[in-house]
């Protein structure tokens, strides 16, 4: 599964009469880049126990912004504010407590904030609940609550909940196993760019689950995660140019994509491109080593 959907890392904007010129004042001080002044205001704001300016404060305490950074004291302002409901803290406190970030790590709590902040609609507390429940962190594992609080999220179009529920499909966990539901899940995940769905989908479409088997179709999604440095894809990637599979087959072309896999120690893409190397010439390798440098230095989105 995903990691957590990490912390929040912009401003909360809200239209609050309660100490307005305060808060105001700590908007567009941050808008210009004067954290100080933002500080000060958001402190005069958060200490007459405006939430929103509780958390903004707790914000620029995590990040650093105008004062050194300090995660007891983002702790300690994100607590205020998510007692008076704010959605934003009870997500971030949330957060805290799972990484042990300004308190003892405790998933009990983290679990607690999060409920808080998804009964509001939060996506990313949806999602990380569902989390939760999946694997049993602070939580008695429950794939069903996992399938209903991802399904919450999805609801929003959130691609990490997406994923994860054609996971669930997939493995028939919390819900009948259903290769089709879990390739649908998939594609919504991987349209919005998510490259583990994107990888998902190209293994469906080799294997010819919960779709008609496409080589073409495989390669196609392959790309978009390889694209993205997924090794897997990459390695996925080399092997169909390697057995020309959806593709001419080319060694250069998959000995390439095996390098770039293999940059970070992947051991199974260093294997892989040993069996291709015994078929290539020395021109042809040095060809394949041109190709990944050039990939690798060129930009990307």
């Amino acid at each position: 599964m995903p990691v957590l959907a990490g912390i929040g890392i912009v401003l909360a904007l809200a239209a609050v009469p309660a100490f307005a010129g305060d808060l105001e004042d700590g908007y567009r001080s941050y808008e210009n880049r004067d954290y100080a002044r933002a500080i000060n205001s958001f402190r005069t704001a958060a200490e007459q126990g405006q939430a929103s300016a509780q958390y903004n404060l707790g914000l620029m305490y995590r990040k650093g912004q105008g004062v050194a950074q300090d995660y007891k004291q983002a702790a300690f302002w994100y607590e205020k504010a998510a007692a008076r409901g704010n959605g934003y803290a009870q997500f971030d406190l949330g957060v805290m407590y799972a990484e042990g970030q300004g308190v003892a790590q405790d998933y009990k709590q983290a679990a607690s904030w999060f409920e808080k902040a998804a009964a509001q609609g939060y996506a990313s507390a949806q999602f990380n609940l569902g989390v939760m429940y999946s694997e049993g962190r602070g939580v008695a594992q429950d794939y069903g609550q996992a399938v209903s609080w991802y399904e919450k999220a999805t609801a929003q179009g959130y691609a990490s909940a997406q994923f994860n529920l054609g996971l669930m499909y997939y493995n028939g966990q919390g819900v009948a196993q259903d290769y089709q539901s879990a390739a649908s899940w998939y594609r919504k995940a991987a349209m919005q760019g998510n490259a583990e769905a994107q990888f998902n989908l190209g293994v469906m479409y080799y294997n010819g689950q919960g779709v008609a088997r496409d080589f073409k179709e495989a390669v196609s999604w392959y790309e978009k995660a390889a694209a993205q440095e997924h090794p897997p894809a990459q390695i996925s990637l080399g092997i169909m140019y390697y057995n020309g599979e959806g593709v001419t087959q080319d060694d250069v072309e998959a000995c390439k994509w095996l390098i770039l896999a293999g940059t970070n120690g992947n051991e199974v893409a260093a294997k892989n491109r040993e069996i291709v190397e015994r078929k290539m010439t020395p021109a042809q390798i040095d060809e394949a080593q041109r190709r990944a440098s050039a990939w690798m230095k060129a930009p990307r989105k």
